[in-house]
């Protein structure tokens, strides 16, 4: 029984004792340890592309930039029909909207003829402001402002014949063709909440790639 037992011992301290053995060990524990972190750098990859995507899929186009396509004259000589722009979807999150920029929005329910529909227009009456245009004069707060942007003047005033005091939710817009652009003097003043973005950046023509001027 002792020998027995003596024996089983003096093979374990031969095996234990064998350097190739745990070589081989510590080569598999390696082994398993590498194929670990290659899946977690896989299954991080994939997190990551998805991520990616996501917010080339849906943020950015939704609340970051978003690219449009201008359809008709209503803002010639600025913009012209079939070009595209880069609306900035971002800013007016943190500041106010000003005096002459450009904007897209969703037109009032009365005037739209999708869903998807926008207009593009020029800012000129600020929340709280007077407005009235008075013998093709724009009048702010009963002192007439720059008009540099109209490609000719206006035949109409539209409802802005008579002072329209704005609310604290609400900008005027111009179409910088007046002759043919269909305008708050016409579908009245915009909610800002209706506001999609400000024009930043013309993409297409190529020939005219770059900022628009304000």
């Amino acid at each position: 029984m002792n020998d027995n037992v003596n024996n089983t011992t003096e093979q374990d301290e031969e095996v234990t004792s064998n350097p190739f053995a745990a070589v081989e060990s510590g080569e598999a524990e390696n082994e398993n340890q590498e194929k670990k972190r290659s899946a977690k750098s896989i299954i991080g990859e994939i997190l990551l592309y998805a991520v990616l995507i996501f917010c080339c899929i849906y943020v950015i186009p939704n609340y970051v930039v978003q690219r449009t396509v201008v359809n008709g004259q209503s803002m010639e000589n600025t913009l012209h029909n079939r070009e595209s722009l880069f609306i900035d979807k971002i800013s007016y999150r943190f500041v106010k909207p000003s005096r002459y920029e450009i904007i897209t929005f969703e037109p009032p329910e009365d005037y739209k003829k999708s869903e998807d529909e926008l207009y593009v227009k020029r800012i000129y009456g600020l929340p709280g402001e007077t407005i009235q245009i008075k013998d093709n004069d724009i009048l702010i707060n009963g002192q007439k402002v720059e008009d540099k942007y109209a490609k000719k003047g206006m035949d109409e005033a539209g409802i802005a014949e008579e002072p329209i005091k704005l609310k604290d939710d609400e900008v005027f817009v111009l179409g910088d063709n007046r002759g043919v652009s269909q305008d708050s003097r016409i579908i009245g003043p915009i909610k800002l909440n209706r506001i999609q973005g400000r024009a930043v950046l013309r993409i297409w023509p190529i020939s005219k790639f770059g900022t628009i001027d304000k």
